[in-house]
């Protein structure tokens, strides 16, 4: 029988209050619980600064929206919260580095907000005047390896069978469940979907592809999550003389790429070398993932300057 490991008590925050994430609970009867009704968010904090924040709250503001729920806290609440957490982590793993004699631990972190329509009796039809459930916590960030990196990784291909309203970031993510348990099953790292002809997105990733030196990327609707790195890697581009474009993008330029790219919180951006078993192009990263990827690292550095 296999034991879940323990739940650790980093501080997170949970309807205004911070307490040990072992001990934080909810309503069964939370419509987040119920019927995955929220929205949630997930933003990097390299050397304990948030990295576009102000993308990410916007982001936030328009799942809200769609939803029909109202923000429960501003923006400088939003960044009160998230700072707070980040300084207590910083200060939990500083102190038992410092106790085990280790070098200065990583500080790179992830911070999680969910927030969800509130507590009421299960009904399909959205109550009005519920107070939202405001959850948010912190864990450390898990970037790719230096292997894949350098190698770049594997993906298969599926049709995209998920709902059509893909630019609300809902807590509803079965579909992305199922999507990204196909390429585990296959030993790959994500899912590139398509809708009909057309590229659509991963399962926790957007996808782009490289032709003729132009980074391509799938329009912004309601078919695709925009992801923070879509207005990140038009200003990288713009500054480092790449072609952007965001359009429809056909299976077959997807499968004749000259590159096919990742992007993500955590991913940043990382290269495909291997879709469905066939090499990308010449099966390594390429010119234009090189030069994205060191422009990103500028990018998080001169915030965590």
């Amino acid at each position: 029988m296999n034991i879940a490991p323990p739940l650790p008590d980093t501080l997170c925050y949970l309807n205004g209050d911070y307490t040990p994430l072992k001990d934080a609970k909810i309503s069964v009867l939370d419509r987040g619980f119920i019927f995955g009704d929220g929205v949630y968010e997930v933003l990097p904090a390299y050397a304990g600064q948030l990295f576009r924040f102000d993308h990410h709250m916007a982001r936030l503001g328009r799942s809200l929206a769609e939803l029909r729920i109202a923000n429960p806290l501003t923006s400088a609440e939003w960044h009160d919260v998230a700072t707070q957490l980040i300084a207590a982590r910083a200060r939990k793993i500083t102190a038992a580095a410092v106790n085990d004699g280790e070098n200065p631990p990583n500080l790179d972190q992830i911070i999680y907000i969910q927030v969800s329509r509130g507590v009421a009796m299960r009904d399909h039809v959205m109550p009005p005047d519920l107070k939202p459930t405001v959850f948010v916590m912190v864990n450390a960030m898990k970037l790719p390896t230096a292997a894949q990196r350098a190698q770049g990784v594997a993906c298969v291909t599926a049709d995209d069978f998920r709902w059509e309203k893909a630019h609300i970031k809902s807590t509803s993510l079965l579909g992305a469940v199922f999507s990204r348990q196909i390429s585990a099953d296959e030993g790959a790292l994500e899912t590139v979907m398509f809708r009909g002809d057309y590229l659509s997105e991963a399962a926790a990733s957007n996808v782009w592809v490289v032709q003729g030196g132009k980074l391509l990327g799938p329009p912004k609707d309601k078919l695709v999550l925009e992801g923070i790195r879509y207005g990140l890697f038009e200003e990288l581009c713009s500054a480092a003389g790449i072609p952007f474009e965001l359009r429809r993008i056909t299976r077959a330029e997807v499968l004749s790429a000259d590159e096919l790219l990742l992007s993500s919180a955590t991913k940043e951006v990382l290269p495909v070398t291997l879709l469905d078993g066939v090499k990308v192009s010449t099966g390594v990263p390429g010119p234009v993932y090189a030069r994205l990827y060191a422009a990103y690292q500028d990018a998080k550095q001169a915030v965590a300057a």
